[in-house]
């Protein structure tokens, strides 16, 4: 079999307080997969999203992206491999425009000029938001500007697409028009999600974590 481009095996994890959110977690995510991440608040979901690019460190266990180790002198390189879209877009918009929003991330890569353009414009028509370039970020609708975030993740070309509760506060045709781009992208989508009918949709497969430990 080829390389999965996640591979999380026996992750554990507690925080400083004491409490223990992770207790030996195993998920693997093949390329071009949709996985939806489900369970109730405080499974454990958003911790392990956080070890995916090295924000959190594992207590015990491995966490590895398309055959990296997710440590040390790697993280940078995962971080650019991984992609996470924030449930709040304004988390993730914060320049003047939108197009200076998008080349952000490449920028600091050290792209330049007629590359950099393309990168940005490949990104935006991506997300069907083409026409927004020169628009200020917070003048957009709250579906526009989660679909601009998505642009600023698919702008470095990750490995993987990691969605933290996409679908949530939109209204029913934000919703549809995010479903239409999802669908459409040549990516590894890890999806973190409560709304069963958008995973139903556009997964083909879930994982339900509960009390820190995968149960279905």
């Amino acid at each position: 079999m080829s390389e999965p481009v996640l591979d999380v095996r026996g992750l554990a994890h507690a925080y400083p307080d004491g409490h223990q959110a992770l207790f030996g977690v195993d998920l693997r995510v093949d390329v071009g997969e949709r996985v939806a991440l489900l369970g109730p608040n405080g499974a454990g979901k958003t911790t392990l999203v956080l070890h995916l690019n090295g924000i959190l460190a594992p207590g015990s266990g491995t966490v590895r992206v398309s055959g990296l180790p997710v440590e040390g002198r790697h993280v940078a390189e995962v971080r650019r491999r991984v992609g996470v879209v924030f449930q709040d877009p304004d988390d993730q918009l914060f320049m003047g425009t939108v197009r200076a929003d998008v080349e952000f991330g490449p920028r600091n890569l050290g792209l330049r000029g007629a590359e950099l353009d393309a990168r940005v414009a490949e990104a935006l028509a991506a997300v069907g938001m083409s026409d927004v370039v020169d628009r200020t970020p917070h003048h957009l609708s709250f579906g526009q500007r989660r679909r601009v975030a998505v642009a600023t993740v698919l702008a470095m070309r990750p490995d993987v697409l990691v969605l933290d509760e996409p679908s949530s506060n939109l209204d029913p045709a934000s919703r549809r028009e995010l479903a239409d781009v999802l669908r459409s992208l040549d990516v590894t989508v890890l999806m973190v999600t409560h709304d069963l009918p958008y995973a139903l949709e556009l997964c083909e497969r879930s994982v339900v974590l509960d009390g820190g430990v995968v149960v279905a």
